[in-house]
């Protein structure tokens, strides 16, 4: 009860920081747009529910629950009180599997409901810009209603919905991070024309050759690892195309056509987009149930040397997950940085504006902001003569999000009804493997479009 009355107050918290009715009038809101302080407080229903859901997970978290007296099913109890929680079904992998189908679920039905709204005009435009204590309400009760649906079909048909929901936003992260990137390398670009030109291209040429280092050692450590002589031709085969697509774009990214069509087109983005495709590469082989063909980080920091039992992966207890392992840290925390950009960007990268549907965003400038009698700047609404960018959109990000989350809490382990355990299965590797490869796709794409549709407009 009392994480309950905690994380209703961080709402009630957010929702005076966040709103769009009188909180936006108060000197608590910083200056800035509507429009980002919007997606800044979606972001973060977003994040609390990853926050719970971590919380669920952690070990022992089901063995404190028995302990409060009245409370699950079949732990310890008082007199004239029934145990009626199915602690089995709050803490665990369980739990992350209904939080996570509760915020899909939340921000689905505001993606349909945000269709095809053109301005802050719109009646839907106050529906996306206030009334956070009832978004809360709505999202409370969601949650709380998931906790009802019985084991069963659900965990095996909700872990396929987040497969193919992790694939797309996989692509959605890669495209954020061609665009971050794109800006990063724009930003120098600008800094080297105005001032010490020498000191920021040699800034620009240190970070790209340390980027394609990295790449190009996790290849080498890839096939020592990850590949045996007589075994493990899948990641061979991985590796190697991965290695050659990253090649590729990256040729492709200084080619005279593409740099006259795109000035700002460089090897700082190939070298990112290639270090990020040698991660979903690593992650994808983390999930091989080959023992022999995946081994343990840890046991290669521990001992180099050490050559992993073969055979499949053991399966995990029941309702056992541990997700922080090297993957699952690193996919959460490239996860957060994708998400607080995705709510705080301005891009001027027209190919991925269009990509991630949203509108080039004027700059903020001093008189952007009304000025209230205290001389406190204030909130305004950018939006009136249209969207900075799609709502619908961004709340299908953000489903695809909350699946996303719930795969790399639960190691991307595939439940098993009969056994009431959870294992890997290799239809993840391909899903990651497919995504790295559609993700590389699209980044050539950003490179090659403004040279194929020369009659379109991509300045």
């Amino acid at each position: 009860m009392g994480a309950c009355l905690a994380i209703g107050s961080l709402a009630s918290c957010a929702s005076c920081l966040c709103g769009s009715a009188s909180c936006l009038l108060s000197s608590c809101c910083p200056s800035a747009f509507n429009s980002t302080i919007t997606r800044l407080a979606f972001s973060f229903l977003l994040l609390l529910g990853t926050l719970v859901s971590i919380i669920m997970i952690l070990p022992g978290m089901e063995e404190h629950l028995k302990q409060i007296p009245g409370f699950c099913l079949g732990g310890s109890s008082i007199p004239g009180i029934e145990n009626k929680v199915n602690c089995d079904i709050v803490v665990g992998y369980k739990s992350v599997y209904r939080m996570c189908f509760a915020m899909a679920c939340f921000f689905f039905l505001f993606s349909i409901i945000m269709l095809r709204v053109r301005s802050s005009k719109d009646p839907r435009g106050a529906i996306q810009n206030g009334f956070w204590f009832f978004k809360f309400l709505i999202l409370v009760g969601i949650t709380v209603g998931a906790f009802f649906i019985p084991d069963g079909i659900f965990n095996t048909v909700w872990y396929y919905f987040g497969m193919v929901g992790s694939f797309f936003f996989i692509v959605v992260q890669l495209i954020l991070l061609v665009d971050f990137a794109h800006s990063w390398n724009q930003s120098w670009l600008l800094k080297a024309e105005e001032g010490n030109s020498k000191f920021w291209y040699a800034a620009l040429l240190t970070i790209t050759v340390i980027f394609y280092a990295l790449a190009f050692s996790f290849v080498v450590v890839f096939y020592v690892y990850y590949t045996k002589p007589d075994d493990c031709t899948e990641h061979k085969v991985f590796i190697s195309l991965n290695f050659i697509f990253c090649i590729i774009v990256s040729v492709v990214s200084i080619l005279p056509k593409v740099q006259d069509a795109q000035p700002s087109s460089g090897l700082l983005q190939a070298s990112f987009i290639s270090l990020y495709t040698m991660y979903i590469t690593w992650s994808a082989m983390s999930n091989n149930p080959n023992r022999n063909c995946n081994p343990s980080l840890l046991s290669l920091v521990t001992d180099p040397l050490a050559t992993p039992a073969p055979g499949p992966a053991p399966t995990t207890a029941p309702g056992s997950v541990q997700w922080w392992d090297a993957q699952g840290v690193v996919g959460l925390v490239i996860f957060l940085a994708c998400t607080l950009y995705a709510s705080v960007r301005s891009s001027n990268n027209t190919a991925v504006n269009k990509l991630m549907r949203t509108e080039e965003v004027q700059s903020l400038t001093s008189e952007s902001f009304e000025t209230g009698e205290d001389g406190v700047h204030r909130a305004v609404d950018n939006e009136e003569e249209g969207v900075s960018y799609s709502y619908s959109f961004f709340h299908l990000s953000l489903c695809l999000a909350s699946l996303y989350i719930m795969m790399t809490l639960t190691n991307w382990y595939m439940p098993d009804a009969a056994y009431e355990t959870i294992k890997s299965t290799m239809p993840s590797v391909w899903v990651k493997i497919a995504s790295s490869w559609f993700g590389l796709a699209i980044f050539l794409w950003t490179l090659i479009a403004p040279v194929i549709l020369s009659d379109r407009d991509f300045s």
